[in-house]
């Protein structure tokens, strides 16, 4: 099963699985383990294990069970068939794109906001940072997961590059396209690379930008009824100007991901490349020349522009169906992770921005984004302007389906099999389709 496959049907195996759902006491014991399962590997991992060993070491009456079960896909699958065995984690992280579906599965989590007043626990979504807190809340603007990874797109920029060509990174993308063409003429291979075309330049474009990716507030205001709005004009000006950029030399395009665009910038043959703020540790250990982070370029002639980028990366659930004696230390533990202390420490091994404004105070004080400024830039960009209904972000069922279908398109397009117009059209068509489905199935 692949993942477009699995994020489909996972809303309705949970809700099938609900009605058989038993609660058991645990067992006494020394300490109350709770289980967290995640998808972070290598440095990631350790520093997920890092954090962990520090709240096991404040308290004696829970220990938390850190457990990589894989990719993000691997991670959701596992939980959701260890919830039809009657047996779910305590904790699971979830991709940003399989929002929209465990939202749909009301009834197999607890929301976070819920769980912590229970506990008696302070939190509100005030305590985060705005880009952070909006993707992950309900309508009435209260979290239903807690924030975690999270990461957000910017301009990563040869130093040396623009300064041969006289330039500055474009703040506007009008003024890519004559940044690009200087940086042609002195001699530079190519402009500018993106990494994740379809989060990137879709999706985070549309946010950055103030124009809607769907109606219904990008289905965060309902799942019924939703339709693509990406073959209005700005997103067809905006792929008519990556293909006559394509074609000009100025971008050049490496495919989904970021496997071949990381190598693209750090060999110094692309002037300037477009990716999470995460990746920042991998530009950082392969750039061999000093660079940049600058914002994402926004549409000059849009006025709604530049408004809010929204975050990607994952939020943790708290799972429905596990010891009633489990909930306390589950809320303990994801207080502990908001803490200011944890917050700057995370963001500082890892490269993902703090998500609460205690962690962001803490960084600021300690001098960090005095010392690395760049590291500002993806936190100015998520608090730019308070999101709008429709720039908290973009939580559509099938989502990637609707992503393959933008990345086939826009390939297409480039190699001039299709108009702009028509690319975006098709993906409109094949879309509304994949969200009609969804908004039968989803309950919302």
């Amino acid at each position: 099963m692949n993942k477009t496959q699995f994020l489909a049907g996972v809303t309705v195996t949970l809700a099938c699985g609900l009605s058989s759902v038993g609660i058991t006491s645990a067992h006494a014991a020394e300490r109350v383990k709770i289980q967290f399962w995640n998808a972070m590997s290598g440095e990631l991992g350790k520093t997920v294990q890092h954090v962990v060993d520090e709240f096991n070491a404040s308290q004696t009456q829970y220990e938390v069970v850190s457990v990589n079960k894989g990719s993000y896909p691997d991670t959701m699958m596992s939980a959701v068939a260890a919830f039809r065995a009657k047996n779910p984690p305590d904790i699971v992280q979830v991709f940003d794109v399989g929002t929209a579906t465990m939202m749909a599965a009301k009834g197999a989590y607890v929301p976070v906001y819920e769980l912590m007043a229970k506990e008696g626990i302070p939190f509100s979504t005030s305590q985060f940072i705005g880009g952070a807190a909006s993707y992950y809340s309900n309508a009435q603007g209260k979290l239903v997961s807690m924030p975690f990874n999270s990461s957000t797109p910017v301009l990563y920029y040869n130093k040396d590059l623009l300064a041969k060509a006289g330039m500055q990174p474009p703040k506007t993308w009008q003024e890519m396209g004559e940044v690009g063409q200087k940086l042609k003429a002195a001699g530079v291979k190519c402009g500018f690379t993106t990494g994740w075309p379809d989060w990137v330049q879709f999706e985070q474009f549309s946010l950055w930008n103030g124009i809607p990716y769907a109606t219904q507030d990008n289905g965060f205001k309902s799942y019924k009824n939703v339709k693509l709005l990406v073959n209005d004009k700005p997103y067809v000006q905006h792929v008519a100007d990556l293909v006559q950029w394509s074609k000009d030399g100025i971008f050049k395009y490496a495919g989904a991901a970021s496997t071949n665009a990381t190598p693209l910038f750090n060999s110094g043959e692309c002037a300037m490349y477009m990716d999470s703020s995460a990746s920042f540790a991998a530009v950082n250990a392969g750039a061999k020349f000093p660079f940049g982070i600058a914002p994402m370029p926004y549409d000059a002639n849009l006025k709604t522009a530049p408004q809010n980028t929204a975050v990607g990366g994952a939020s943790l659930w708290v799972m429905k169906g596990v010891p009633a004696d489990h909930y306390p230390g589950i809320a303990k533990f994801l207080d502990f992770l908001g803490s200011a202390k944890t917050q700057s420490y995370w963001a500082k091994k890892t490269g993902y921005v703090p998500v609460t404004n205690a962690g962001l105070g803490l960084l600021k004080a300690e001098g960090y984004y005095e010392k690395n400024p760049g590291a500002m830039v993806a936190i100015q960009e998520l608090t730019n302007k308070p999101p709008k209904p429709f720039t908290m972000g973009i939580r559509l069922g099938y989502m990637p389906q609707i992503r393959d279908n933008i990345r086939a398109e826009l390939e297409d397009a480039l190699a001039g099999k299709k108009t702009p117009q028509q690319a975006m059209d098709a993906v409109v068509s094949k879309g509304d389709k994949l969200l009609a489905q969804f908004g039968q199935t989803s309950g919302q």
